[in-house]
């Protein structure tokens, strides 16, 4: 499979939502505060969709990535694979193209975010080749909430 756009006006927008509520929906009573996913709606997403870039891959959309172009790197949110997909590389191949994007405009650096409690996501990070850049709170929280990750490119690779 090979990522493909979902622009603001793709009717498959709504797939894309119920992909991330889907596979968010297991961090319900794992992590506190509750999930940004559940601010995310079809207005939200067809926003991010104008304004940022949401990448998807299968028919039905089996993974997805929304990447937003920060200062000095490309943040990476709503990284999403369907448990029925999970083992068959999806995210790696999110990621790769995520390094493609970055690269292509001029940035170096790769973050995300993952909750304290999602230890599985450290892992797979990790694996993937991010190291943990620092700890954040959530606003009214007085204890880390959220690892940030982040993943430097080589420029020169691109080359």
């Amino acid at each position: 499979m090979i990522p493909e756009r979902i622009l603001a006006h793709d009717s498959r927008v709504p797939e894309v939502l119920r992909l991330i509520q889907a596979e968010f929906a297991d961090m319900d009573g794992r992590v506190d505060p509750p999930s940004s996913m559940h601010r995310l709606t079809l207005e939200t997403l067809v926003k991010e969709a104008d304004i940022h870039e949401i990448w998807a891959m299968g028919t039905p959309i089996g993974a997805c990535v929304i990447l937003t172009q920060m200062a000095g790197r490309l943040y990476i949110g709503k990284l999403a694979v369907a448990k029925t997909l999970r083992g068959q590389g999806l995210a790696r191949q999110l990621i790769r193209h995520a390094e493609a994007r970055a690269l292509d405009m001029g940035l170096t650096v790769l973050e995300l975010q993952t909750r304290v409690e999602l230890v599985e996501n450290h892992a797979t990070f990790h694996a993937l080749g991010f190291e943990e850049h620092g700890r954040t709170a959530h606003e009214g929280y007085d204890r880390p909430t959220s690892i940030t990750f982040q993943k430097r490119l080589n420029a020169a690779a691109k080359a």
